[in-house]
């Protein structure tokens, strides 16, 4: 861990999350993975109790009104026992309660914050649909208005919570005569308005979140539960975007740490020709990588944040984010698979958990936006980036610094 940038107080949270990840049992974390535990309520409950939930949040509301900087340094240590603790976590915490923070009304804030930071009640966000999840605009989840309330119609599917949490954010087709971005409404829907989760997915890893397949079939909503404004939901869905791809980075550093670390213990005591396998490069270069991949991981996500949190110009934010989603991920890909490769046959085996790891990362390149669709986001920003640099003539024109620089006939673009 980089202690070095941190204050006092972020060093007592991290050592505060740390305890409580340590005070989990194997035995749960075997349930979930198993699928014995379906949604791992009496863990995001005792969260809750420990004012652990929503940290960003604001105080009044239930959390402790922190940055992403300590967001981050709790998450790696909460995700320590496996990546599917951060998602669920995740999801309750940072992600639905960014909307109502930033667009509920103060009834709303009061009605749903409370409840969720003291983990009491659950939530999940909605926006996988069967068609298609990096899609967002082409959602086909209905909702015609009806008196007060909005009648919603459709199904979301992949929904991290979706077999255990209260409260849904759903994104829903408001207006069709006009462009999606012009015609989506964001909602807080009620499991007991009728919600119905009707398959629950066989995951290949990330298993005991609840991953379901949600239906809204008729479902009677009224017009106080919606966030923001109606046919408003794109801003929401901009503003989403940082903890869903910005915590799913975090987390997956903490999610992959114990892959390194079970590797590196098992280098200094396995034997091979004589010597401890840590002595030869083949072994010892690939503990070297890894460990460069999460220090250069940790380095990506502190400047992010402290971008983020300082309020830094929002495209930058948005092409950092993106940029850290997908580099962060897949690094620790790399470092599951390093880890393997250095454990050998046995790390293929249940003997060690780095089969689970591994099982368990590959979902972090999928979710939350593919990593091929953060690639599209961080062109686009730099692209945009570069032009404005151009345009403003406030930095030096390196393309002159060659011998034939002015040679205009060689300079051919069509």
């Amino acid at each position: 861990m980089f202690e070095f940038t941190m204050t006092p107080e972020q060093i007592a949270l991290r050592d505060e999350t740390r305890e409580f990840a340590k005070s989990v049992s194997r035995e749960y974390i075997l349930d979930m993975d198993a699928d014995k535990i379906k949604y791992p309520k009496e863990y995001l409950k005792e969260c809750g109790k420990q004012n652990l939930i929503g940290l960003r949040v604001p105080k009044e509301y239930g959390g402790r009104g922190l940055g992403w900087e300590e967001d981050i340094i709790a998450l790696e240590e909460l995700c320590v026992n496996g990546y599917m603790f951060g998602c669920t976590y995740g999801v309750t915490g940072d992600v639905v309660t960014e909307a109502i923070v930033h667009f509920g009304t103060e009834e709303q804030k009061k009605k749903f914050l409370i409840p969720i930071c003291k983990g009491e009640k659950f939530a999940a966000e909605c926006l996988t649909e069967p068609r298609g999840g990096s899609d967002f605009f082409g959602t086909t989840t209905i909702a015609t208005k009806d008196g007060d309330d909005y009648i919603l119609n459709g199904q979301k599917r992949f929904i991290v919570g979706g077999e255990g949490a209260d409260y849904f954010l759903v994104y829903a087709r408001t207006n069709t005569e006009v462009p999606p971005h012009k015609g989506i409404t964001c909602f807080m829907v009620e499991r007991e308005m009728g919600v119905k989760t009707d398959y629950l997915y066989g995951l290949m890893g990330c298993r005991g979140g609840g991953t379901a397949r949600v239906v809204f079939d008729n479902v009677r909503v009224p017009k106080e539960n919606v966030i923001g404004k109606v046919d408003g939901a794109t801003p929401i869905f901009y503003q989403m975007m940082v903890p869903e791809r910005f915590g799913t980075a975090a987390m997956t550093i903490g999610a992959v740490r114990p892959a390194l670390e079970i590797a590196t213990d098992y280098s200094t005591k396995r034997k091979a020709f004589g010597r401890t396998i840590n002595k030869f490069q083949g072994v010892n270069f690939k503990i070297a990588d890894a460990v460069t991949k999460l220090d250069t991981c940790r380095s990506m996500m502190y400047i992010t944040a402290k971008a983020v949190d300082s309020g830094a110009d929002p495209n930058l934010c948005r092409r950092l984010v993106s940029e850290g989603k997908k580099f962060v991920t897949e690094q620790c890909w790399d470092v599951a698979n390093l880890s393997m490769q250095v454990m050998g046959g046995i790390g293929y085996t249940d003997v060690y958990p780095i089969e689970k790891i591994l099982r368990d990362m590959r979902l972090s390149m999928i979710w939350v936006g593919s990593n091929e669709i953060m690639n599209v986001i961080v062109q686009h920003e730099w692209y945009e980036e570069r032009k404005k640099e151009l345009a403003n003539n406030t930095k030096r024109n390196s393309e002159l610094d060659a011998l034939n620089a002015f040679d205009e006939e060689e300079k051919i673009y069509e």
